[in-house]
C-alpha cells in the first residue's frame, strides 16, 4: 500500500510567470528508498564543501576569480579549465574509499521530508513542440553503491562519488501522458495511468538500494542488459516500499529554454522553502560530480571483462538529454509500456 499524501493541486495559487511550474507541482512523484537503504537523498550545495575540483590528471584547480568557496553561485566557472569543464571531477576530500559519513546523506523524517538544510531536488520544466511539456524530477545523492554481482560482496561494481537519478513526467495539453524512470544507463517508461499514485495523483517511485535507480514497482530487477528488466539475473536491483521521501519540498526550480540552453529559475514558486531566488550556474557545470575513476592499479579496484568496482562520478541534469523528442532519451531503444512489469 502506497503512503497517503496529504496533497491537494487546488490550494495551488496560480502566478502568471509561472504557468508552467503549476504542471510539475500538481503531480510530483514521491519515492520510497529501500528498507535497508545506508545512502539517502543529499544536500546538493554541501556536496560542493566535501569535495574539490580537480582534473583528470588529479591537480587541484583554483577558480578563475576569486570566488570562494566553491558553491552553486559559481560552479560553472570551473567550465574555464580542462575541455570546458568536461573532464573537471568534483573530487571528495577523504577519497571514495574511505566511505566518510557525509556519504549517507540525511535519512527522510517520518513525514517524508529531509528538513530545510537538505535541497537534494530539482525540478526543470522543459517546453515543447505540439503543446507538450516535460517536466523533469532530479534527485541527488551523494554517493552510490554499485551491485554485487550474483549476490557476492566480493565482486561489486559501479561505486562512485555523486548521483543523479531522474524521473520525467511528459504533459500533453496540460494532461500528465507517461512516466520516465531512469535506470543506470538506461531506463523505462510508462503510460501515467499505469503507474501506481500516492494519495490517488503523484506517481510512485521506487529507489532501488545503494544504486538509487528508478522503478516503477517494487521486487528486484536485474539490469544486465540496458533497459530490459528482469526478476533474475547477476546485476540486480533490489526495491521495496521502505522509507518515504517526498522530494518536492524545497525543491531549487527552474525552466529550460530548448533554443539557448540556459536555465530560468523560478521565484517564489510554491515548492520552495526559502524565498531567495535559486542559483543556476551549478546546472551549467559540464563537469563530474564525483572522483575520477580509480586507476587500476588501486588496491580493490577490480576490472572484469571492464566493469569496475570505482567509477567516475556522473554529469549532472544538463546532460540528461532534456531536449528529447521521445518519453526517453533519444537514441534508447524504450517503449512507453501501457501497463505495469518487471
Amino acid at each position: 500500500m502506497v503512503h497517503s499524501i496529504p496533497y491537494s493541486p487546488e490550494s495551488l495559487s496560480p502566478r502568471p510567470t509561472e504557468t508552467k511550474i503549476l504542471f510539475t507541482q500538481r503531480d510530483p512523484p514521491v519515492a520510497y528508498l529501500h528498507s535497508t537503504e545506508a545512502y539517502f537523498p543529499s544536500d546538493i550545495g554541501s556536496h560542493l564543501a566535501h569535495t574539490r575540483p580537480e582534473d583528470s590528471s588529479g591537480a587541484v584547480l583554483t577558480l578563475p576569480t576569486s570566488s570562494s568557496p566553491l558553491t552553486l553561485s559559481n560552479l560553472d566557472e570551473l567550465n574555464a579549465f580542462a575541455n570546458s569543464g568536461a573532464d573537471v571531477y568534483l573530487t571528495s576530500k577523504e577519497g571514495i574509499e574511505a566511505l566518510p559519513a557525509w556519504f549517507q546523506g540525511t535519512r527522510p523524517s517520518a513525514d517524508g521530508t529531509t528538513g530545510a538544510s537538505t535541497v537534494a531536488s530539482a525540478i526543470v520544466t522543459v517546453a515543447k513542440a505540439n503543446d507538450t511539456l516535460d517536466a523533469f524530477y532530479f534527485y541527488f545523492y551523494a554517493y552510490n553503491q554499485g551491485n554485487w554481482v550474483l549476490g557476492s560482496q566480493a565482486l561489486e561494481f559501479g561505486d562512485h562519488v555523486g548521483d543523479w537519478e531522474h524521473t520525467m513526467v511528459r504533459f500533453v495539453h496540460g494532461v500528465p501522458q507517461s512516466v520516465y524512470f531512469s535506470q543506470h544507463s538506461a531506463g523505462q517508461a510508462f503510460a501515467y495511468p499505469a503507474v501506481q499514485k500516492a494519495g490517488g495523483l503523484r506517481p510512485v517511485v521506487y529507489v532501488a538500494k545503494g544504486t538509487h535507480a528508478n522503478y516503477a514497482m517494487p521486487g528486484p530487477h536485474d539490469h544486465t542488459i540496458p533497459g530490459l528488466n528482469t526478476q533474475l539475473g547477476p546485476l540486480t536491483d533490489h526495491t521495496d516500499a521502505g522509507v518515504f521521501w517526498d522530494p518536492l519540498p524545497g525543491a531549487l526550480c527552474y525552466d529550460y529554454n530548448i533554443a539557448d540552453g540556459s536555465f530560468v529559475p523560478y521565484t517564489n514558486a510554491a515548492t520552495a522553502t526559502a524565498t531567495a531566488t535559486p542559483p543556476s550556474a551549478w546546472l551549467n557545470f559540464n563537469g563530474r560530480w564525483g572522483d575520477n575513476q580509480l586507476p587500476d592499479s588501486t588496491k580493490g579496484q577490480l576490472d572484469v571483462f571492464g566493469q569496475r568496482t570505482y567509477v567516475a562520478g556522473p554529469t549532472g541534469p544538463r546532460d540528461k538529454d532534456l531536449a528529447r523528442k521521445g518519453v526517453c532519451p533519444d537514441g534508447h531503444s524504450c517503449v512507453v509500456m501501457p501497463v505495469l512489469v518487471p
